[in-house]
């Protein structure tokens, strides 16, 4: 069995390693797209989780974020994925997630004559202004093997009549957290000063590229009150900066900025913190494992992580600054007696390469 895996994010990195570490380097073949350029968001996270040897390190044009240069995107990572498919010829190319460097693999394998095989497929926001949604609908729709995280996503798959086959496998973010929360005391480079404070993540285009829902957001998260501790996006600092707001948060009294954090820094954050608010769908996901179980106020009016909004571990707050401002004051001292991790045992890279096994 010969797998090529193409990740381009630190989503996507975080995610695969766990499948990555399992199989063995003679028959895997890893290719990074560059889709995220910068150190902090895109290496550093492959160094830190122990990925060896990438054998393919495509270097991408600069992207400038409008909707022509992602469209440019997809189609250079597609020309440049379809000769090194062609190249090695694997069996399957195995994708995670809702990206560009997804979209663009999928789409280069398919017309190679490759299998598609889909990791976290049937996840749905059903909110068309996301390019994710776009991807991931994509990627479900051409693949031949689809790695669904939950039952909902599984029905979602089976309802759109995808033409893959549907496989339940629970979500690789759990094995990560689980394989890596060990390692935190020892890799952290945050120093030991947080405590009682409210995390944040911010970098979602929907939400950063408009200044009325950005001022709106740091509006809430001030007058919240609460103390913040906000690692901070390259692409947010640059809205923040353009859009007057940074001073904003610099001036104010409780918001503690961060440059962008690496993986163990995050979990560290993640697992010491009383509350976390976010825009992110993998901290959805995280937030629920064993060892870190945190509520998440999502900064979204859509999910495509449903499930963790049912059981508990997700609200659902919307970008209003008034609610914004209220639900951090009303959750930050009422902590989850919740049970059950909607997203897995943290052994789904071990199902999926043995699904993986028995199907090529």
């Amino acid at each position: 069995m010969k797998i090529a895996i193409v990740m381009g994010t630190r989503p996507e990195i975080i995610k695969l390693a766990p499948i990555i570490k399992k199989l063995p380097k003679s028959s895997s073949t890893v290719i990074f797209t560059g889709q995220h350029y910068d150190y902090e968001m895109s290496l550093q996270f492959i160094n830190q989780l122990g990925i060896q040897n990438l054998d393919y390190k495509i270097k991408l044009t600069k992207l400038q974020n409008t909707t022509t240069d992602r469209a440019t995107q997809i189609g250079e990572m597609m020309i440049k994925l379809a000769k090194i498919f062609t190249k090695i010829n694997p069996d399957t190319v195995v994708v995670q997630g809702d990206t560009n460097t997804v979209l663009s693999s999928a789409i280069s394998s398919i017309k190679c004559s490759i299998p598609v095989s889909h990791v976290e497929a049937g996840l749905r926001s059903y909110d068309w202004r996301m390019p994710e949604e776009h991807n991931r609908v994509a990627v479900d729709h051409i693949s031949e093997f689809l790695f669904a995280p939950t039952k909902l996503n599984k029905t979602i798959l089976t309802k759109e009549n995808v033409h893959g086959k549907i496989f339940v496998t629970g979500n690789t973010s759990i094995d990560a957290v689980c394989e890596n929360i060990k390692n935190v005391e020892k890799t952290k480079t945050i120093s030991d000063d947080f405590d009682d404070f409210v995390l944040l993540t911010l970098h979602r285009g929907e939400n950063v590229d408009d200044k009325n829902i950005l001022s709106g957001i740091i509006n809430g998260l001030i007058n919240s009150n609460t103390k913040i501790v906000f690692p901070l996006h390259p692409r947010t600092l640059k809205k923040l900066k353009l859009f007057g707001l940074f001073s904003k948060i610099t001036n104010s009294k409780n918001i503690t900025i961060l440059p962008p954090v690496g993986y163990f820094d995050m979990l560290y954050l993640m697992r010491k913190c009383n509350l976390i608010v976010s825009d992110s769908g993998g901290i959805q996901e995280e937030s629920t494992a064993p060892p870190i179980r945190k509520k998440v106020l999502v900064l979204r009016t859509s999910t495509e992580r449903i499930e963790a909004v049912e059981t508990g571990f997700a609200e659902m707050i919307g970008v209003n600054s008034s609610k914004i401002a209220s639900s951090i004051r009303k959750n930050f001292n009422n902590p989850l007696k919740l049970s059950k991790n909607p997203y897995g045992s943290g052994k789904t890279s071990k199902k999926i390469i043995e699904i993986l096994k028995k199907k090529i």
